[in-house]
């Protein structure tokens, strides 16, 4: 993909939500320079359920790939001068590190302005540049808590239930992504750059766009917890999730006569159309109980002729054997940065038919500082004095680990 060609983008960013948005641009083209300490950034000593490829932790695979990777020591005034000498021929610096710590390298906005007025600078962080709680450590299951997100995904049975990915770190990569898009397009037009802030907090209140705009206006409810199978505090009969005989199907909305009909819900127990809201816990009840007599291909074949908006509940490996999600090339498996094959989520759109590829897997720590410093006029000499100073780490080839 050639969209952002040209466009160069310094990368100082870490965990999940700034590599998964850096590399959205990666995916269209820019040449994303991601900057990592010479003992690497947190995404390579990390990665869930203990696994790794051939040392290659899950979450650096998630988010890092058709990146080049320099090693910098910004601890050092010879790493704080490279970065300066960088950030000359950058169009956008991303970065995700508590607000203050790159004004204390003198990396912040204002210091690199002064280096280069029309850079576009982003930063994404937990809850915002500024505020009670900047400081504060922000990670997607704290910011889920504060947010409401936990409570309206829990129910009044069970309590609050965190959502099972990292829903606010991937939306809110979304949104770091979009901040920069529009960025760059503002200077394409007038020449100016400018700041993009993206907080984790900001991103999940905005997941519940729709939540938050209902109990906003108009009367509130004292709960917004969800009441029995019903998917969310808003939603009226029968919405929600329901055990089977052998599973779980979900049915969206819909007229509750005709699914009343089709569950043969004996008449006495069905709620009338007007009273799906008002009396969806009791409605919710006679749904489940019908519900449970068949197995999910049963009641899948019976909805389908009805006309009811319906789906099976599925596990991972389901979803990965779907024929649609097949057809859409949800998943690549490509070769690894060490031979090893690995299996990444494709880029999530297509432009002009197609989905972008995978130029680069994710790389081993280092792999391109050599590269970069040449392209910066740094000769070999010049290099190797850096890495024997602990400036710049040596080309890093990831170890075979336990899978």
């Amino acid at each position: 993909m050639d969209h952002l060609e040209g466009i160069r983008i310094l990368s100082f960013n870490h965990f999940l939500m700034g590599p998964v948005g850096i590399q959205f641009l990666a995916d269209l083209g820019a040449d994303v320079i991601a900057v990592e300490p010479p003992d690497g950034a947190f995404q390579r000593k990390w990665g869930g359920a203990n696994k790794a490829v051939d040392g290659q932790t899950m979450l650096l695979l998630a988010g890092n790939r058709n990146k080049r990777s320099l090693t910098l020591d910004l601890k050092t005034p010879e790493g704080i001068a490279i970065a300066r000498k960088l950030i000359t021929t950058a169009d956008v610096i991303a970065e995700n590190f508590r607000p203050g710590v790159m004004d204390k390298l003198d990396l912040g906005y204002e210091a690199i302005r002064a280096i280069k007025p029309d850079i576009v600078y982003a930063s994404a962080s937990g809850y915002g540049p500024d505020g009670p709680y900047a400081k504060n450590p922000g990670q997607d299951l704290i910011i889920q808590a504060i947010s409401g997100l936990a409570t309206i995904t829990g129910s009044r049975e069970q309590g609050p239930r965190a959502v099972g990915v990292s829903a606010v770190d991937h939306h809110g990569a979304a949104l770091f992504a979009a901040g920069i898009l529009a960025a760059l397009l503002r200077r394409e037009r007038t020449g100016r750059g400018g700041r993009v802030d993206v907080s984790l907090l900001s991103a999940a209140i905005d997941l519940q766009l729709e939540s938050f705009t209902c109990y906003l206006n108009g009367a509130r409810p004292e709960d917004v917890r969800q009441p029995g199978p019903i998917a969310g505090w808003y939603y009226g009969a029968p919405y929600g999730i329901y055990a089977t005989q052998d599973n779980f199907i979900a049915i969206s909305l819909g007229s509750l006569d005709a699914l009343h009909a089709a569950l043969e819900v004996p008449a006495e127990e069905r709620v009338p159309e007007t009273d799906a809201y008002t009396r969806r816990d009791e409605a919710a009840r006679a749904i489940a109980r019908a519900v449970a007599r068949r197995t999910t291909a049963e009641w899948g074949a019976i909805f389908g002729r009805a006309g009811i908006w319906h789906a099976p509940v599925r596990d991972y490996p389901e979803v990965v054997e779907d024929p649609q999600v097949r057809h859409n090339v949800s998943f690549q498996t490509v070769p690894g940065a060490t031979g090893a094959p690995i299996t990444l989520v494709s880029h999530p759109i297509r432009y002009d038919g197609r989905v972008p590829e995978v130029r680069l897997p994710p790389q081993p720590l280092g792999a391109q500082s050599a590269e970069i410093l040449r392209e910066l006029g740094y000769d070999e000499r010049a290099f190797e004095a850096l890495v024997d100073a602990g400036v710049v780490a040596p080309l890093s080839i990831a170890e075979p680990a336990e899978t």
